[in-house]
């Protein structure tokens, strides 16, 4: 459930329900809620968990088909096209 998957990132990433709600500012009840499984974060809410979070909508939304944890993926946006190019080659050979 993304009630489970918001717990679990925010755990990981060392946040409370407040701080979690003052960077999303909303509610820290809203967090709880979506914890709870009570209410489900806005489509706006849900991008900003991605980016707070560093994970795809479909990790979050328990989309992807492997389930994969975001341990499992590598966020390139910051790499130069030479430096994907690189990364990729080196993933390939192992």
């Amino acid at each position: 459930m993304i009630a489970d998957r918001i717990r679990y990132l925010r755990n990981r990433q060392g946040l409370s329900q407040a701080d979690l709600a003052r960077l999303l500012n909303i509610t820290r009840s809203s967090v709880n809620a979506w914890e709870l499984g009570i209410s489900m974060p806005s489509t706006a809410s849900i991008i900003e968990l991605t980016h707070i979070f560093h994970v795809s909508a479909d990790y979050l939304l328990e989309l992807e088909k492997n389930n994969r944890s975001p341990k499992d993926t590598l966020d390139l946006t910051e790499f130069s096209q030479e430096e994907k190019d690189l990364i990729f080659h080196l993933i390939n050979y192992i």
